[in-house]
């Protein structure tokens, strides 16, 4: 009887020792994130941080805003998140729309679930279409974000993110009032 505990034991080290070495070289689960992203507008206006994606060396465009954390309300993380990276505040957020964005980024896959707000800022400067605004974190610059006219997107090969934005732009009749 004692034998078979022992084996036991043994087997029961070896299963432990097994899962100890798999956690250290396992993958990261792929996990959905969720953003929360302004749409703030001036006429025909959007406010977009610039990026330069790191596959393609490409300028890519995005609304302002970042992840929502667990339990937290989509707004009061817009709201955060802004505040955090560019020291404005944000006021009047309504909900505009959601829409999903798959991709690659830096050699890795991506999915996003973003919810889309209309807004403005406090300080009414910040809607200057002459205004930028520099997003950082940790002293590291995220982006500048600049005012461009939709028609920018339209009329070059800068893309906006998320997919489905420039759509969303132009066919559902946005209504920003």
């Amino acid at each position: 009887m004692r034998l078979v505990f022992c084996s036991f034991d043994i087997i029961l080290v070896m299963f432990t020792s097994i899962q100890i070495i798999l956690r250290g070289t396992m993958v990261k689960k792929l996990r959905i994130r969720v953003l929360a992203l302004a749409l703030f507008h001036q006429g025909d206006h959007i406010l977009v941080g610039e990026n330069i994606h790191p596959d393609s060396g490409k300028v890519f465009y995005r609304p302002i805003g970042g992840g929502v954390e667990f339990g937290e309300r989509a707004a009061d993380a817009l709201t955060r998140e802004i505040m955090e990276e560019t020291g404005a505040e944000v006021r009047d957020l309504r909900y505009l729309c959601t829409l999903e964005n798959r991709f690659e980024y830096m050699g890795k896959p991506g999915h996003e679930i973003c919810l889309i707000f209309d807004g403005a800022f406090v300080d009414e400067a910040n809607q200057s279409l002459d205004a930028t605004l520099r997003g950082v974190d940790d002293g590291e610059v995220l982006f500048d974000a600049m005012w461009k006219p939709i028609s920018f997107f339209q009329e070059t090969d800068r893309q906006l993110y998320p997919d489905g934005l420039l759509d969303y732009l132009l066919h559902e009749k946005v209504n920003f009032d």
